[in-house]
Protein backbone atom coordinates (compact mmCIF):
# COMPACT_ATOMS: atom_id res chain seq x y z
CA UNK A 1 0.00 0.00 0.00
CA UNK A 2 1.04 3.61 -0.45
CA UNK A 3 1.66 6.20 2.20
CA UNK A 4 2.94 9.76 1.91
CA UNK A 5 4.99 11.54 4.52
CA UNK A 6 4.47 14.76 6.45
CA UNK A 7 7.74 16.57 5.88
CA UNK A 8 6.16 18.87 3.33
CA UNK A 9 3.82 20.14 6.03
CA UNK A 10 6.59 21.77 8.05
CA UNK A 11 5.86 25.47 8.46
CA UNK A 12 9.55 26.27 8.05
CA UNK A 13 9.60 24.90 4.52
CA UNK A 14 8.26 26.17 1.24
CA UNK A 15 7.08 23.86 -1.52
CA UNK A 16 10.04 22.30 -3.29
CA UNK A 17 10.50 20.07 -6.30
CA UNK A 18 10.54 17.11 -3.89
CA UNK A 19 7.09 18.15 -2.62
CA UNK A 20 5.76 17.95 -6.19
CA UNK A 21 6.65 14.27 -6.57
CA UNK A 22 8.41 12.30 -9.29
CA UNK A 23 7.25 12.78 -12.88
CA UNK A 24 6.30 9.49 -14.55
CA UNK A 25 4.94 8.64 -17.99
CA UNK A 26 1.20 7.82 -17.79
CA UNK A 27 0.52 4.12 -18.27
CA UNK A 28 4.20 3.11 -18.39
CA UNK A 29 5.24 0.54 -15.71
CA UNK A 30 8.07 1.42 -13.34
CA UNK A 31 9.88 -0.53 -10.63
CA UNK A 32 9.44 0.93 -7.16
CA UNK A 33 11.56 0.27 -4.08
CA UNK A 34 9.48 -0.26 -0.94
CA UNK A 35 10.69 0.07 2.64
CA UNK A 36 8.67 -1.53 5.43
CA UNK A 37 8.95 0.04 8.88
CA UNK A 38 7.72 -0.94 12.34
CA UNK A 39 7.11 0.90 15.59
CA UNK A 40 6.94 -1.08 18.84
CA UNK A 41 6.22 1.63 21.40
CA UNK A 42 3.68 4.43 21.43
CA UNK A 43 5.06 7.92 20.72
CA UNK A 44 6.12 9.84 23.80
CA UNK A 45 6.56 13.24 22.18
CA UNK A 46 3.91 15.93 22.04
CA UNK A 47 3.51 18.75 19.53
CA UNK A 48 1.69 22.06 19.93
CA UNK A 49 -1.73 22.42 18.41
CA UNK A 50 -1.59 24.38 15.14
CA UNK A 51 -2.36 28.06 15.69
CA UNK A 52 -4.20 30.69 13.63
CA UNK A 53 -6.21 28.04 11.78
CA UNK A 54 -9.31 26.04 12.63
CA UNK A 55 -8.73 22.28 12.49
CA UNK A 56 -10.92 19.26 13.11
CA UNK A 57 -10.35 15.52 12.87
CA UNK A 58 -13.42 13.46 12.00
CA UNK A 59 -13.69 9.71 11.61
CA UNK A 60 -15.87 8.90 8.61
CA UNK A 61 -17.90 5.75 9.20
CA UNK A 62 -18.85 3.95 5.96
CA UNK A 63 -17.24 6.63 3.83
CA UNK A 64 -18.84 6.93 0.36
CA UNK A 65 -16.56 5.70 -2.46
CA UNK A 66 -16.80 9.00 -4.37
CA UNK A 67 -15.69 11.03 -1.35
CA UNK A 68 -12.85 8.63 -0.66
CA UNK A 69 -11.65 8.83 -4.28
CA UNK A 70 -11.65 12.64 -3.98
CA UNK A 71 -9.49 12.48 -0.83
CA UNK A 72 -7.21 9.84 -2.33
CA UNK A 73 -6.65 11.86 -5.52
CA UNK A 74 -6.08 15.14 -3.70
CA UNK A 75 -3.44 13.61 -1.43
CA UNK A 76 -1.94 10.93 -3.60
CA UNK A 77 -1.91 12.02 -7.22
CA UNK A 78 1.53 13.65 -7.00
CA UNK A 79 2.86 10.53 -5.23
CA UNK A 80 1.31 8.14 -7.78
CA UNK A 81 -1.20 6.43 -5.50
CA UNK A 82 -3.14 4.17 -7.85
CA UNK A 83 -4.32 0.96 -6.15
CA UNK A 84 -7.62 2.17 -4.71
CA UNK A 85 -8.43 4.20 -7.82
CA UNK A 86 -8.53 1.05 -9.93
CA UNK A 87 -11.20 -0.59 -7.76
CA UNK A 88 -14.84 -0.40 -8.82
CA UNK A 89 -17.47 0.86 -6.38
CA UNK A 90 -18.31 -2.59 -5.04
CA UNK A 91 -14.72 -3.62 -4.39
CA UNK A 92 -13.76 -0.24 -2.91
CA UNK A 93 -16.80 -0.22 -0.63
CA UNK A 94 -15.90 -3.68 0.64
CA UNK A 95 -12.43 -2.45 1.61
CA UNK A 96 -13.55 0.82 3.15
CA UNK A 97 -16.49 -0.58 5.11
CA UNK A 98 -14.50 -3.47 6.58
CA UNK A 99 -14.88 -3.10 10.35
CA UNK A 100 -11.10 -3.33 10.72
CA UNK A 101 -10.61 -0.26 8.54
CA UNK A 102 -10.88 3.34 9.77
CA UNK A 103 -10.67 6.57 7.73
CA UNK A 104 -10.17 9.90 9.53
CA UNK A 105 -10.37 13.20 7.66
CA UNK A 106 -8.57 16.41 8.58
CA UNK A 107 -10.56 19.61 8.06
CA UNK A 108 -8.88 23.03 7.97
CA UNK A 109 -11.06 26.13 8.15
CA UNK A 110 -14.09 24.00 7.33
CA UNK A 111 -12.78 22.18 4.24
CA UNK A 112 -11.07 18.79 3.90
CA UNK A 113 -7.28 19.08 3.92
CA UNK A 114 -5.99 15.52 4.34
CA UNK A 115 -6.77 12.08 5.69
CA UNK A 116 -5.28 9.02 7.29
CA UNK A 117 -6.39 5.40 7.13
CA UNK A 118 -5.72 2.71 9.70
CA UNK A 119 -6.14 -1.06 9.32
CA UNK A 120 -6.51 -3.13 12.49
CA UNK A 121 -4.78 -6.19 11.03
CA UNK A 122 -5.11 -8.37 14.12
CA UNK A 123 -4.97 -8.15 17.92
CA UNK A 124 -1.26 -7.35 17.89
CA UNK A 125 -0.82 -5.41 14.64
CA UNK A 126 -2.09 -2.11 13.24
CA UNK A 127 -1.03 -0.66 9.89
CA UNK A 128 -1.09 3.00 8.92
CA UNK A 129 -2.00 2.34 5.31
CA UNK A 130 -2.53 5.87 4.02
CA UNK A 131 -1.68 9.33 5.28
CA UNK A 132 -1.22 12.74 3.72
CA UNK A 133 -2.17 16.37 3.25
CA UNK A 134 -3.77 18.21 0.36
CA UNK A 135 -1.37 20.56 -1.41
CA UNK A 136 -3.31 23.55 -0.09
CA UNK A 137 -2.48 22.48 3.47
CA UNK A 138 1.28 22.40 2.99
CA UNK A 139 3.29 25.06 4.77
CA UNK A 140 0.74 25.54 7.58
CA UNK A 141 2.74 23.65 10.19
CA UNK A 142 0.29 20.74 10.16
CA UNK A 143 2.34 17.84 8.84
CA UNK A 144 4.15 16.51 11.89
CA UNK A 145 1.23 17.30 14.20
CA UNK A 146 -1.14 15.44 11.86
CA UNK A 147 1.16 12.42 11.67
CA UNK A 148 1.32 12.32 15.46
CA UNK A 149 -2.49 12.30 15.62
CA UNK A 150 -2.51 9.40 13.15
CA UNK A 151 -0.07 7.50 15.35
CA UNK A 152 -2.20 8.17 18.42
CA UNK A 153 -5.07 6.67 16.44
CA UNK A 154 -3.01 3.58 15.63
CA UNK A 155 -1.93 3.04 19.23
CA UNK A 156 -5.46 3.50 20.56
CA UNK A 157 -6.09 -0.11 19.50
CA UNK A 158 -3.45 -1.31 21.98
CA UNK A 159 -1.27 -3.20 19.47
CA UNK A 160 2.21 -4.56 19.98
CA UNK A 161 3.41 -3.17 16.67
CA UNK A 162 2.39 -0.43 14.22
CA UNK A 163 3.50 -0.86 10.61
CA UNK A 164 3.89 1.51 7.69
CA UNK A 165 5.36 1.37 4.20
CA UNK A 166 6.96 3.99 2.01
CA UNK A 167 8.62 3.90 -1.40
CA UNK A 168 10.99 5.90 -3.56
CA UNK A 169 8.12 7.84 -5.15
CA UNK A 170 7.27 9.39 -1.78
CA UNK A 171 9.06 12.42 -0.36
CA UNK A 172 12.83 11.70 -0.15
CA UNK A 173 12.85 12.45 3.59
CA UNK A 174 9.94 10.14 4.42
CA UNK A 175 12.03 7.42 6.08
CA UNK A 176 13.90 10.01 8.12
CA UNK A 177 10.59 11.40 9.38
CA UNK A 178 9.22 8.00 10.35
CA UNK A 179 12.39 7.20 12.23
CA UNK A 180 12.06 10.47 14.12
CA UNK A 181 8.66 9.31 15.32
CA UNK A 182 9.93 5.90 16.43
CA UNK A 183 9.75 3.66 13.36
CA UNK A 184 12.61 1.36 12.33
CA UNK A 185 13.12 -0.14 8.84
CA UNK A 186 12.67 -3.92 8.89
CA UNK A 187 12.55 -4.98 5.23
CA UNK A 188 12.84 -3.80 1.64
CA UNK A 189 11.39 -5.16 -1.58
CA UNK A 190 10.60 -4.20 -5.15
CA UNK A 191 7.27 -4.04 -6.95
CA UNK A 192 5.83 -2.80 -10.22
CA UNK A 193 3.65 0.30 -10.44
CA UNK A 194 1.71 1.44 -13.49
CA UNK A 195 0.86 5.16 -13.34
CA UNK A 196 -2.68 6.13 -14.24
CA UNK A 197 -3.28 6.64 -17.94
CA UNK A 198 -5.06 9.73 -19.24
CA UNK A 199 -8.14 7.60 -19.98
CA UNK A 200 -8.16 6.31 -16.39
CA UNK A 201 -7.99 9.85 -15.03
CA UNK A 202 -10.90 10.93 -17.22
CA UNK A 203 -12.91 7.94 -16.04
CA UNK A 204 -12.17 8.81 -12.42
CA UNK A 205 -13.35 12.38 -12.85
CA UNK A 206 -16.70 11.03 -14.02
CA UNK A 207 -17.02 9.01 -10.79
CA UNK A 208 -16.48 11.98 -8.48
Amino acid sequence: MELVDAVAGNATETNTQADAGVVLTPGQPVTIHITELEMRAAPKQSLPFPVNIQTALMRVAEIPPAYYRFLYLQVGRRWHWVDRLRLDDEALTAVLHDKRNCVTVLYVNGAPAGFFEVLHVDEDTVELTHFGLFERALGLGLGKWFLLQALYGCWSYGPKVVKVQTNNLDHPRAIQLYQRFGFSPVATREDQLVPLSEDELLSLVAKL
